[in-house]
């Protein structure tokens, strides 16, 4: 796995993460009973979203070491998810009935 490619694993994951882990434990103007005005009343009051981030971070950089592992060791492939034998070189030639 080139660095890339590694990077943007990272960043896949770390965004899934994110907007899992965004809506937790918030508590919207409405539910506070100060609504600002010109904002909508399901607008956050204190989003925390340094600490969100601190929280995701945590949680994705072992997930992303687990996952790291697993492909460069080889352990799951492409063609582990290859369950009609359409990857690979020969596999447009046993469709068309060519040899």
């Amino acid at each position: 796995m080139a660095i890339t490619s590694a990077l943007v694993l990272l960043a896949v994951i770390w965004f899934m993460v994110f907007f899992i882990v965004l809506p937790l434990r918030l508590q919207t103007q409405h539910e506070a009973g100060d609504v600002a005005p010109g904002t909508p009343r399901s607008a956050p009051t204190n989003p925390n979203l340094k600490r969100k981030a601190r929280i995701v971070t945590a949680i994705t950089l072992p997930l992303w070491a687990i996952t790291c592992a697993i492909i460069l060791t080889g352990t799951i492939t492409v063609d582990d998810f290859d369950l009609f034998h359409r990857f690979g070189p020969g596999a447009g030639a046993s469709s068309s009935g060519e040899q």
